[in-house]
């Protein structure tokens, strides 16, 4: 088995390649990975320091987007997993081109690298950001898409791509959106890293608006067994939800985390409400839970154990939060 994990130097896709390579998945431990990443500010070497050594891990540095070098790479994989994309929301909307170029254009690029290769199983990873914002309830997988941001709206695009490149052209490709993630090695920019590594500092916490935005919450290596589950069992064109077991505003993951930190509230700053806020994100999975995902690893616990690494691990985290670009 040769599996071609795009995007797998980042913090969902090294996750996954570590958990692969250590024999995390049954049946898959003796397989063959091939990492290509374009190693942009979130593509990190160090996340997968831990594999670097492995007999079965070979890496290609290069862009989705790039087709002659995907019509190298790709032959001879019997799976892709497609976890590369540009992926934090304030960004695109200062700058939208490259998560339009990536998240889409390079979506249909890997798929036609693909089909051309006679790919057996392809899995490509979404977002629940693509439907926007949910007053109540959660969504399911056929709910209309409703993209507020530049990122999700890229997101969607790619997914609307891999569902045509399913029913045209009889890829195997399933698509999987999950809600936020969170663990070690997350580039910080994302909300918990940030926070937790700003309080590390001595810094306070930016709180966006009101605060009162809520988020489904689950582990990366819960989102990572969903992926996989997807891989084994998912079916050509379908979309499957990987969500959590928690919902949380803002205001109460920002007091958790503080709690986490032992300081106050009076380390919160309240910051303009970013553009397109969507208020409320909400997944519906029982498909995939019917086919037996749950996640493991209680919020709390997660949460903990995450702030723990952040606090072990500043030698990986200081470089990358001091340094990126603007």
């Amino acid at each position: 088995m040769r599996i071609l994990v795009t995007g797998g130097a980042g913090f969902i896709g090294s996750h996954y390649v570590r958990t692969l390579l250590a024999g995390g998945y049954p049946g898959y431990g003796h397989a063959q990975v091939t990492v290509l990443d374009k190693l942009t500010y979130a593509g990190n070497l160090a996340n997968l320091e831990p594999v670097a050594d492995s007999p079965q891990f070979s890496f290609v540095r290069g862009d989705i987007c790039d087709a002659a070098l995907l019509a190298s790479v790709v032959p001879g994989h019997d799976v892709v997993v497609n976890l590369a994309a540009e992926s934090h929301v304030d960004r695109s909307i200062t700058g939208a081109a490259s998560f339009v170029t990536t998240n889409a254009a390079g979506v249909q690029v890997l798929l036609q690298a693909c089909l051309d290769a006679g790919i057996g199983r392809v899995v490509q990873v979404s977002t629940d950001e693509v439907y926007g914002s949910v007053a109540s309830g959660s969504w399911a997988e056929d709910a209309r898409l409703d993209p507020s941001s530049p990122y999700s709206a890229a997101k969607a695009g790619g997914d609307l791509i891999a569902g045509a490149y399913a029913r045209t052209h009889g890829l195997n490709v399933s698509i999987t959106r999950c809600c936020n993630n969170y663990g070690p090695y997350q580039f910080p920019e994302k909300v918990i890293p940030l926070f937790v590594t700003n309080l590390l500092d001595g810094l306070k916490v930016p709180l966006y608006g009101d605060g009162r935005n809520v988020r489904g919450w689950v582990h990366v290596d819960d989102h990572c067994r969903g992926i996989q589950l997807v891989l084994e069992k998912g079916q050509p064109g379908h979309v499957y939800h990987i969500g959590g077991d928690d919902e949380l505003s803002n205001v109460d993951l920002t007091r958790a985390l503080l709690g986490c930190c032992g300081v106050g509230w009076d380390m919160v700053a309240y910051v303009e409400d970013r553009k397109g806020h969507d208020r409320r994100y909400s997944l519906d999975d029982s498909l995939l839970r019917g086919m037996g995902y749950a996640p493991r690893i209680p919020f709390s616990d997660g949460l903990k154990a995450t702030v723990r690494w952040y606090q072990d691990n500043r030698r990986w985290w200081e470089p990358l939060k001091h340094a990126r670009p603007a």
